[in-house]
């Protein structure tokens, strides 16, 4: 059974504002960040929560390698 899918509305709920879920999506896959210090009430740096990071990442100064220690939680559809 794969992962369940989120709409772009729904993953702008689990913003850390809204709901105590924070999480971000990167290449279609969504991340479960919300014990991430990083992430803390929803912002990390200049990039908020409960959106695609996908095309925001490349201005960023790590690799795509940093969402390896988060858990894919479902795919954005």
């Amino acid at each position: 059974m794969g992962l369940p899918t989120y709409t772009v509305q729904q993953l702008a709920l689990r913003n850390g504002q809204d709901r105590d879920e924070i999480w971000v999506a990167y290449q279609g896959n969504i991340y479960d960040v919300t014990k991430s210090r990083l992430w803390r009430d929803g912002k990390h740096y200049e990039h908020w929560a409960g959106q695609d990071l996908t095309q925001e990442l490349a201005d960023a100064p790590h690799t795509e390698k940093v969402f390896d220690k988060f858990e894919v939680i479902g795919v954005l559809g």
